[in-house]
C-alpha cells in the first residue's frame, strides 16, 4: 500500500475514532462544565428563567420557545431545532450560529466540555425531571 493510502486511512479512522469517544460526552463532567452557564441559566424541577431562559428540555426543542421568557426576534425565527449537532454549534460559539441573538456567552472552545455539556442536558425532560 502506497504511503500516502496508509496516511489517508490512519487519518480516517483517528477522525472517526476520536469523533466516537466524545459523541457521548459525561453527564457528570457536564455538570460541572455547565457552571460556566449558571449565571444565566437553570434546569431541574422549579427552574426558572434568569437571564437566559431555563433549559430543561433543550435538546431536541425548537429555539426560541420557551414559555414565558422574550427571546430575540434572531433566536426565534432562526427556525433552529437544538438537536445535539445544533446544540454543539451553539455552545461553541452562538453569536456565529444566530446573528443578532441576545446571548453574550463567549462559548465553549473543547469538544469534550460541549458534548459532556450537552449529556448533561440530556438528563432534564421539560419538567425538569430525567425523561422517561
Amino acid at each position: 500500500m502506497p504511503a500516502f493510502s496508509r496516511i489517508l486511512m490512519i487519518a480516517v479512522l483517528v477522525a472517526l475514532g476520536g469523533g466516537a469517544a466524545h459523541a457521548d460526552g459525561d453527564p457528570d463532567k457536564g455538570a460541572k462544565v455547565f457552571k460556566k452557564c449558571m449565571p444565566c441559566h437553570r434546569v431541574g424541577p422549579g427552574a426558572a428563567a434568569l437571564v437566559g431562559p431555563p433549559l430543561n428540555g433543550v435538546v431536541g426543542a425548537k429555539a426560541g420557545e420557551v414559555p414565558n421568557y422574550a427571546f430575540s426576534d434572531a433566536l426565534k425565527n432562526s427556525g433552529l431545532v437544538f438537536d445535539e449537532a445544533t446544540l454543539a454549534k451553539w455552545l461553541r460559539n452562538p453569536r456565529q450560529l444566530v446573528p443578532g441573538n441576545r446571548m453574550t456567552f463567549a462559548g465553549l472552545t473543547k469538544d469534550e466540555d460541549i458534548a459532556d455539556v450537552i449529556a448533561y442536558l440530556k438528563t432534564f425532560g421539560p419538567d425538569g425531571n430525567p425523561p422517561k
